[in-house]
């Protein structure tokens, strides 16, 4: 699949970012893993790293701090959804019902930001990029490849995401009881009803996959570096994925993604 060259549409998915309690210990866990680098940022961005593959920007690591009389974040993958103008789209969000957590800000030049979460439940981002569009490679082995909604109430997500941010939902051929998010006809993520085999009570959430070139070594690997297992590597229609947490809970899927018709 080709790297990303051209700016996000409007409702993609463009940015995830990790709120991790020791974010050292969680740069140096994802390096290991994935083959990224980076390391903690400046005061003036609150030590946020910008974690590279190849020299291009992949996902973001941040302490989880208490930050503004708020709580630490909970140690997640955060998944940012494009919009042209964070504070319309923001105005949007609490008029469809969903519930601002973090309310508009800009992050220096680089863009404005805002965190929510849908009426379900499920936390997400919203950009709004300037200087800085979003991840410079995807789909390749270490890079994010999907972005998934798990929900408690399927048509109600579905209609926010639509009424918010433009994003329709269609039947994924093939997988029965899955639905594409789609942008301008093109599918840029998925949504489910809450999984089979998911713990009881596992509120709706956002769940990042990244690519990798072998499921099963690379859940080996996770293991060795303090990992767990959610879900073992298993055959599904798109890939073998598997779905792990990091060692400080965070948790993600890994998929080696069947060749695509045409790629």
């Amino acid at each position: 699949m080709p790297e990303v060259t051209a700016p996000y549409a409007p409702g993609t998915p463009c940015w995830v970012d990790l709120a991790a309690p020791d974010q050292q210990a969680a740069i140096d866990f994802y390096s290991g893993l994935f083959g990224w680098t980076g390391e903690i940022g400046p005061p003036e961005t609150g030590g946020y790293t910008v974690c590279l593959l190849k020299d291009k920007p992949v996902a973001g690591i941040m302490a989880a701090i208490p930050m503004g009389g708020q709580p630490a974040p909970p140690t997640v993958w955060t998944t940012y959804l494009t919009s042209p103008d964070a504070d319309a789209t923001e105005q949007a969000v609490g008029s469809a019902g969903g519930m601002v957590l973090m309310p508009a800000m800009d992050v220096m030049t680089i863009g404005r930001m805002f965190i929510a979460a849908d009426p379900t439940g499920a936390v997400f981002g919203v950009w709004q990029p300037r200087d800085f569009p979003g991840a410079g490679i995807v789909n390749e082995h270490g890079a994010v490849i999907w972005n998934e909604i798990n929900t408690t109430d399927r048509d109600a997500a579905a209609a926010f995401y639509e009424t918010t941010l433009g994003i329709r939902t269609e039947p994924l051929e093939g997988a029965e009881g899955y639905f594409a998010l789609s942008v301008n006809g093109r599918p840029v993520g998925g949504l489910q009803s809450m999984p089979e085999g998911v713990p009881a009570g596992t509120p709706s959430h956002w769940l990042t996959y990244f690519s990798v070139a072998d499921t099963d070594e690379t859940v080996a690997k996770l293991q060795e570096g303090g990992g767990s297992t959610l879900k073992p590597p298993f055959d599904m229609v798109a890939g073998r994925m598997a779905v792990v947490q990091d060692p400080q809970g965070a948790p993600f899927a890994v998929i080696n993604p069947k060749p695509m018709n045409g790629s």
